[in-house]
């Protein structure tokens, strides 16, 4: 079973109400715990993959168990106590216990704002949803095993098919020419073409974290499809992907 790892992130922010008045001589603060998730570049994005998120406060509170099913998954709350919260953050497209995964979660209120990552695992072929939903944060292993270039010089991943055999056109620049830095874009075009599916997926990963904001990179869910413009790959990673491809292939 081929599985991805994604990281959850759960953040917890806090604040004294400075109109109640203390229990015990502890303050009553305002507290609220929200679910997100990282994608492959590290950035923070909306926690897609899940479909509810369920928290156990602690028994003194009314109706301790909290089911959110609309993002950020935010539970918010007031008191005075710290205490640990198991919250169960359940994966899109899978039935029960299949597809829950579990943490205890420690409210405390040594800062305002705190945040602690869970990487889970996640199976790739279980769910069609689930598949589309994680190809949104970063490469799948399951979603497939071809490579074609382009006209305008790009390189796709196809997800959709692994068993389609997909032609390679030759790509040019404007000029005509077919060499950027060292590396001839068409050559390696048609060898990355030859890649297996588990090595296509080291170069897309190599691609997304190196990505740049000059890079014209596309993950096309709906499409199966993780697009790359090589001609604005950077040329140091346009080498170190022709070196990968080399060694791979022996096709360069």
């Amino acid at each position: 079973m081929s599985d991805v790892k994604r990281t959850i992130r759960i953040t917890t922010e806090q604040h004294i109400l400075k109109d109640l008045p203390p229990v015990e001589n502890f303050p009553i603060r305002k507290w609220s715990i929200q679910v997100t998730m990282l994608d492959s570049l590290g950035k923070e994005i909306g926690a897609n993959i899940l479909d509810k998120v369920t928290y156990t406060l602690h028994p003194t509170f009314a109706n301790p168990t909290r089911t959110i099913k609309t993002h950020p998954f935010r539970v918010e709350e007031q008191g005075w106590g710290e205490f640990d919260i198991p919250i169960a953050v359940h994966l899109a497209g899978l039935p029960g216990k299949q597809g829950e995964r579990k943490f205890n979660h420690d409210l405390n209120f040594l800062q305002e704002k705190y945040t602690v990552d869970h990487v889970i695992t996640v199976p790739t072929n279980k769910s069609q949803t689930l598949t589309k939903l994680l190809q949104e944060s970063g490469p799948v292993p399951n979603g497939g095993a071809g490579a074609a270039a382009d006209d305008s010089g790009s390189s796709k991943r196809k997800n959709d098919n692994p068993d389609s055999s997909n032609k390679i056109k030759k790509s040019k620049t404007a000029n005509g020419s077919l060499i950027k830095g060292s590396v001839d874009l068409e050559k390696l075009a048609y060898a990355l073409d030859k890649l297996g599916e588990d090595d296509l997926i080291v170069i897309v990963q190599m691609v997304t974290d190196n990505r740049t904001t000059d890079m014209n990179i596309k993950n096309d869910v709906e499409k199966g499809e993780f697009t790359m413009d090589l001609y604005t790959i950077p040329d140091s990673l346009l080498k170190s992907i022709w070196d990968y491809v080399k060694k791979h292939t022996g096709e360069l």
